[in-house]
């Protein structure tokens, strides 16, 4: 895994660029979109673009920030009952979870990507980009979910992480 280091180190710095610049692109719609209609007066059809092009970037930027961007340690967690677990009793609900969220995303994976594909026979109404272009990054969500899930099963399995070195106390939170 070492030895890919760099190369995964690069991927996950551009696939944070493009989340920086769909964020970008999607404020300066968003101003674009005050300006047609506060100061230059234009009717609402002028803008009709600019909420169809923020909505995708919206689910694009959500789904393809978790998939590529988000690290495991990012996430937030109700935890309090968890921390309060044993080691032994938290792995274990990692196993479970991990193994439902997975079963779960690979069972409904086929449909999902048949409803991608039938969609390419319908276009956004004002930007007219083929809607299986809109949702394919669901695909790609689905699959590094079911990715993600496995490895903290296997991690939660073999006892390694961070989850699993260092004890978890309350105290250790940064809550300033």
């Amino acid at each position: 895994m070492t030895r890919f280091a760099p190369i995964l180190g690069w991927l996950q710095r551009r696939a944070e660029n493009f989340i920086a610049l769909m964020l970008a692109a999607m404020f300066l719609t968003f101003l674009l979109q005050i300006l047609f209609r506060y100061i230059l007066a234009l009717p609402v059809t002028y803008t009709n673009w600019t909420v169809e092009f923020v909505s995708i970037a919206w689910l694009w930027g959500i789904l393809f920030g978790y998939a590529f961007v988000v690290r495991d340690s990012d996430i937030i967690r109700l935890d309090i009952v968890y921390n309060g677990l044993p080691l032994g009793a938290r792995r274990v609900l990692d196993v479970a979870t991990g193994l439902i969220c997975a079963a779960i995303l690979a069972y409904t994976l086929p449909k999902c990507w048949d409803y991608v594909q039938f969609m390419r026979i319908e276009r956004t109404p004002a930007l007219r980009i083929p809607y299986n272009y809109v949702f394919a990054i669901y695909i790609a969500f689905a699959v590094a979910v079911i990715i993600r899930s496995l490895l903290n099963v296997w991690g939660a399995i073999r006892g390694t992480g961070s989850r699993y070195v260092t004890p978890i106390h309350p105290e250790g939170h940064d809550y300033d």
